[in-house]
């Protein structure tokens, strides 16, 4: 009689264990933040406008809007550009200077500032990213915003918003 109470209590404390290890193994994959979707308009007969868009926070905790958005006429891409706007309170951006963006390997691009002048606001950007999103691993990313004399605004992409750039290209 003791032995199959104790056979019972094994029983019951290896399906107790079992059940924590699905429960935890499922909280990690429904706590992820939702990364933005792409989405597509036509802007015009012909002209179709991609894009992602999604909010990240730079180094210093503000808050930054990112969209990397890919126009489209009848059988070419004419631009990729990722534009960073900054909430109140983010630092203002230099212009005509490079987004420098680097992977988690150290390897750098430098993407050319689309406002060589001036911005429609200080605290932000447009960049071209044509020729360097092809280029760009599927990790982690660096975003350097200039601001002047040797300082830069940080603003990590995560992977997964990397991939949905990727996916942008397709």
């Amino acid at each position: 009689m003791a032995r199959r109470i104790l056979q019972i209590f094994w029983w019951l404390l290896l399906l107790g264990i079992l059940t924590i290890f699905i429960f935890l193994g499922l909280g990690s994959f429904t706590s992820q933040p939702v990364l933005a979707a792409l989405s597509h308009q036509e802007e015009a007969p012909g002209e179709i406008l991609y894009r992602s868009q999604q909010k990240l926070n730079d180094a210093s905790g503000k808050s930054w809007q990112v969209v990397l958005f890919k126009r489209v006429y009848p059988g070419h891409v004419t631009s990729v550009n990722l534009r960073l706007v900054g909430y109140p309170g983010s630092a203002e951006l230099l212009h005509p200077q490079p987004l420098r963006i680097m992977s988690t390997t150290g390897k750098v691009w430098k993407a050319t500032d689309i406002f060589l002048e001036s911005a429609p606001a200080p605290t932000i950007g447009q960049y071209n990213f044509k020729d360097i999103l092809p280029e760009l691993p599927t990790d982690d990313l660096l975003l350097s915003l200039p601001l002047g004399r040797e300082r830069f605004v940080n603003i990590v992409v995560p992977q997964s918003l990397v991939q949905e750039w990727q996916e942008l290209l397709d």
